[in-house]
């Protein structure tokens, strides 16, 4: 668990029920310390095939190991995730039911079937019999039910009425665009278990290959005190300056979301040991819970672990995890350059005061436990090498229990690494459950061609409001982010990319924008819902923390992460755009790089209000355009955005030259 000080210096660990109910999308069960130990060493067991699987693969294939994985974890996510919740008085334990346990026996065996004859059932694709299709209907039941249980209803529903689409799309009149010839009940319960579209499709894939290794990594990471120092270096980093509290939160939520691999757990996790101090410097609780939440949505928005969604993007593109990591750095500068300017302003106008803590100081922090960051620079190195990120996270896992020793108090011997790898697993279940669940939208979009007709229907749409090819693509591109904001406030982001990956991106491309560019523009706005309104996961867990009122504590996460929500529209409506991911000429990534911070200097100025004294509304208003114009990344726009800026920073050093002289002149008299 994250460790870090207090208003007085001392240790301070942020409780399990404090965390447990954002870790994920609903909180796991509090089991009795008996059935604990069982769920745990079952988890461990499994991390330690996971982590095998990846030097001694299984020679039955790539989807051999998926049925095995899926067994492995379904059962244990229906046991650790309650049901339907009863009415009734509070207990100190929520074991599983009877109806719990009959499920779990009947996720492994139907997990399990397709195992006692593999090759044959693969063969029955085309043709399945009745046993096949009743264990994967029973397989699909129990997924949507584990799905329900760890992100609630939306997802169920979704896959739900993408099962009706398949099975009744035939009926529709054939001149609509998204009629079909209609699959049976057989052919639809095939695409799903026998298929490689369905539940043992990319997403499963990546859950099982991929993040399952990072999410042991951080319980790693954690255990071996990682956490700890991340938070005291952050505190130790800045101690001075009235500025101090909100830089160290933004740095610390950047380490902290490489052991987390949330972003809602990390602002919870620093806002529990940060919020002393942030009030202390006289932070109101709003703007506090605002910053806290940006903080930790930009962990999994950054290099070098991103959020889970990134090694999707690497599957779907059939590249390098490497590459994509490319594709985020100046996202991620802009992002946090948005954050560090808010911080400025707000450090300004709400009179903040530095906030002195009692530890170490950086250097000696450095010295005594800078190894934590080596494992960190491992994978980047290993990945540079072209050795598949899979392995170079296993290599950081090593790496990392061999350092752990250097610290007596955090050595990963028996009981700690069993802990750190039983959390490793647990810390997966909600995401493999998503991630097989989000494989029935994935198969029927496949199955049906959804994906292409929706886009058509898109593009459709943008052309009968506009016959401008410039148009066109603005109002595709603003319809796509909407969307994929709305489907983010309803199911996780892993989910949600998913979706819109195979409905939405498709529109994009038809208009001419690279996958990658469509990709990453998805990707942003399915991890920015998590601090949008009006649900705002990230918003709603730190209020909790600060006492802030919840929809102000909303607004001022959005404002602080608005350069966010922006700068990506420059990746897919300006030519230039692609330098933004780390593509095309050196020169031209950086240009665009600083145009496009003047450009988040001037949404700074928007939301902050602030230049060199309070902004009116005539400064912020010249600036909404100037930003607009800047991150459209043309020699024209650039010259009329930078002109606007000009002029709004002309007219606030005038107005403070006045201020300045009126109070000269006050004193003088």
């Amino acid at each position: 668990m994250t460790v870090g000080v207090d208003t007085g210096g001392s240790v301070t660990t942020p409780s399990e029920e404090e965390l447990a109910e954002y870790e994920q999308e609903r909180p796991a069960r509090r089991l009795r310390p008996a059935l604990d130990l069982v769920v745990s060493v079952w988890c461990a067991i499994v991390s330690v095939g996971v982590l095998a699987q990846v030097f001694f693969p299984l020679p039955q294939g790539t989807q051999f190991y998926l049925v095995i994985f899926l067994a492995a974890v379904l059962p244990i996510t229906l046991l650790c995730y309650r049901g339907f919740r009863l009415p009734g008085r509070v207990r100190t334990h929520d074991d599983p039911g009877v109806v719990d346990w009959i499920l779990a026996v009947i996720a492994l065996v139907v997990c399990l079937y397709p195992l006692f004859d593999f090759d044959g059932y693969l063969e029955r694709r085309q043709a399945p019999t009745a046993l096949d299709v009743v264990a994967g209907a029973v397989l699909l039941v129990l997924l949507l039910e584990a799905c329900r249980r760890t992100t609630g209803w939306v997802l169920p529903v979704f896959s739900l009425v993408f099962i009706a689409y398949a099975y009744y799309g035939g009926y529709l009149p054939y001149t609509w665009s998204l009629a079909h010839q209609g699959f049976n009940f057989d052919a639809i319960i095939a695409q799903f278990t026998m298929g490689t579209a369905g539940f043992y499709g990319t997403p499963l894939s990546v859950a099982a290959s991929y993040i399952v290794l990072f999410t042991i990594y951080g319980a790693v990471l954690d255990y071996s005190g990682a956490g700890k120092f991340f938070i005291d270096l952050s505190f130790a980093a800045f101690k001075r300056s009235r500025t101090a509290p909100g830089r160290t939160v933004t740095l610390a939520g950047f380490l902290l979301g490489s052991v987390s691999g949330s972003g809602t757990a990390t602002a919870v996790s620093l806002g529990t040991v940060s919020w002393p101090i942030l009030r202390r410097a006289g932070y109101p609780p709003e703007p506090a819970g605002g910053m806290l939440a940006a903080s930790g949505i930009g962990a999994i928005l950054s290099p070098p672990t991103l959020g889970a969604a990134a090694f999707i993007i690497a599957e779907f593109l059939q590249v390098s995890y490497l590459k994509v990591l490319g594709f985020a750095v100046i996202p991620t500068i802009l992002y946090y350059l948005g954050i560090l300017l808010a911080i400025e302003i707000d450090a300004r106008k709400h009179g903040t005061t530095s906030a002195e803590t009692s530890t170490d100081s950086a250097w000696r922090l450095l010295l005594r436990f800078g190894y934590h960051f080596l494992s960190l620079f491992v994978i980047i190195a290993f990945m540079a090498v072209d050795v598949p990120p899979f392995k170079a996270v296993v290599y950081a896992v090593i790496i990392q229990f061999g350092l752990s020793f250097l610290d007596r108090e955090h050595r990963l011997t028996g009981r700690p690494l069993f802990k750190a790898l039983a959390q490793g697993t647990r810390s997966v279940l909600p995401v493999a459950a998503t991630c097989a669940t989000a494989g029935v939208i994935v198969a029927v979009t496949t199955q049906t061609g959804l994906g292409l007709n929706l886009a058509e229907i898109i593009v459709n749409a943008a052309h009968g409001l506009t016959s401008n090819p410039t148009a066109v693509l603005i109002l595709t591109v603003v319809l796509s982010g909407f969307a994929v904001l709305i489907l983010g406030l309803a199911v996780p982001v892993t989910a949600s990319f998913i979706i819109a990956a195979v409905i939405i991106s498709p529109a994009l491309v038809n208009l001419g924008v690279t996958q990658p560019e469509a990709y990453m523009f998805i990707f942003y706005y399915a991890v920015l819902s998590e601090v949008s309104p009006p649900t705002a996961l990230a918003a709603v867990a730190t209020a909790a923390i600060t006492g802030g009122k919840v929809m102000p504590t909303m607004w001022q996460a959005w404002k602080y992460t608005l350069p966010a929500f922006l700068v990506p529209f420059a990746f897919v409506l300006t030519d230039n755009g692609a330098h933004l991911l780390g593509q095309g000429s050196f020169v031209g990534m950086v240009w665009t790089t600083l145009v496009s911070m003047l450009a988040v200097a001037a949404l700074a100025v928007v939301t902050g209000g602030w230049v060199f004294v309070r902004a009116t509304w005539l400064e912020r208003a010249v600036c909404v355009p100037a930003a607009a114009l800047l991150l459209y990344l043309a020699p024209v726009t650039i010259t009329a955005g930078i002109c606007l800026l000009l002029v709004a920073v002309v007219i606030n050093l005038v107005r403070r030259q006045r201020q300045a002289s009126s109070v000269e002149g006050t004193v003088a008299s």
